[in-house]
């Protein structure tokens, strides 16, 4: 008979000086009477890494949901740089500095690079989404963008024509031009090829170690390990462990549930 285990109150490490730019208390989603996301309860300080591992299943994708607006809480609250956001809409937490990236690429195919970047600027700017507004203004900060990315050589190219590597590098440039303080990335590197993975991984250690904080949902802990300061385990839905990446790998509560799966 299969084991099952129940997530408990994870123990959480004293956080720093430095305050929490995220704080979910008792956050919950339920649908049909099933707990999608259950009672999580998590600072995130400002400027961490923080790592969210799990399982198929688990929540991960259902919690960055809730955090970035997609969908609502049934429970609990979600507070951003000090502002309960558990009921704003998602402009409005983007205007207060939440970026996000998905699982599946949101690009528009036979758009050029530039011209996505150009857009979310013009979005974060508060101007209209039609990109015939290419006011001189926004040049500048497109370029920064995307020589920050490495896709300056690829302004005019169309996204359809990127590897899914530099898809995924320009999803993060979209974010970027926003100026956000907490990006949430959804497995970033999904779908990405051994040989774009070390400059992805590397561009998004150099927008962390910017000022940024990031929650990062990721299935390989190798990739992790050199990433993050703390890493969050979630399990049918709620928090099982969330402490520094060695404490996690040797948490008994861990192993079990997992029952030797790959993290």
């Amino acid at each position: 008979m299969a084991r099952t285990y129940t997530p408990h109150t994870p123990p959480q490490p004293a956080p720093p000086a430095s305050r929490a730019v995220l704080a979910l208390r008792g956050l919950g989603r339920s649908v049909g009477g099933a707990a999608i996301v259950d009672d999580v309860t998590l600072d995130v300080r400002e400027g961490e890494f923080l790592a969210v591992i799990g399982p198929n299943g688990a929540g991960k994708t259902s919690l960055f949901d809730l955090i970035s607006g997609i969908t609502a809480a049934t429970r609990g609250t979600i507070a951003l740089d000090g502002h309960d956001i558990t009921a704003a809409p998602v402009h409005a937490r983007a205007r207060l500095g939440l970026g996000r990236t998905f699982q599946l690429s949101s690009l528009w195919p036979a758009m050029t690079v530039a011209d996505h970047v150009r857009l979310a600027a013009q979005a974060a700017d508060g101007s209209s989404y039609r990109l015939w507004q290419r006011a001189p203004r926004y040049a500048g900060q497109v370029e920064r963008v995307l020589r920050r990315t490495g896709l300056e050589h690829r302004a005019d190219t169309p996204a359809a024509e990127l590897s899914h590597g530099g898809r995924r590098q320009l999803e993060l440039a979209v974010v970027l031009v926003g100026g956000p303080r907490l990006i949430l990335l959804d497995e970033p590197m999904a779908g990405v090829s051994a040989e774009d993975v070390p400059r992805l991984t590397a561009l998004i250690r150099d927008v962390h170690q910017e000022g940024r904080t990031v929650l990062m949902v990721e299935h390989h802990m190798d990739i992790l390990l050199g990433l993050a300061d703390r890493i969050a385990v979630m399990h049918h839905g709620g928090l099982l462990a969330v402490d520094t990446p060695p404490a996690v790998m040797a948490d008994e509560t861990v192993q079990q549930a997992y029952l030797g799966e790959e993290l």
